[in-house]
């Protein structure tokens, strides 16, 4: 399994949101390839789970995407819940 973590520039706010990512997966027990990109990439980029701040990766929604909105990158209980419905 692929989770891409997306932000307007692919650089801090998504790394540390690909950190958080990784530690709700090891607090669920579940084991995926976590990788950060920006916007622009990631519409090419092929993933099982696209995950972000709403206002970003809802432009990745094509309607077949598995897309995990935010609103707080630093709440592993947010992720981890919202993780979890797709895991």
């Amino acid at each position: 399994m692929r989770i891409l973590v997306v932000c307007g520039n692919g650089l801090g706010s998504s790394f540390i949101m690909e950190l958080n990512v990784k530690k709700a997966l090891l607090e669920l027990g579940k084991e995926a390839e976590v990788t950060h990109t920006d916007l622009t990439s990631a519409t090419s980029e092929k993933a099982d789970i696209y995950i972000g701040a709403g206002d970003i990766v809802d432009h990745l929604d094509n309607g077949v995407r598995k897309i995990v909105r935010i609103v707080n990158m630093m709440s592993i209980p947010e992720i981890k819940s919202k993780l979890e419905l797709l895991l």
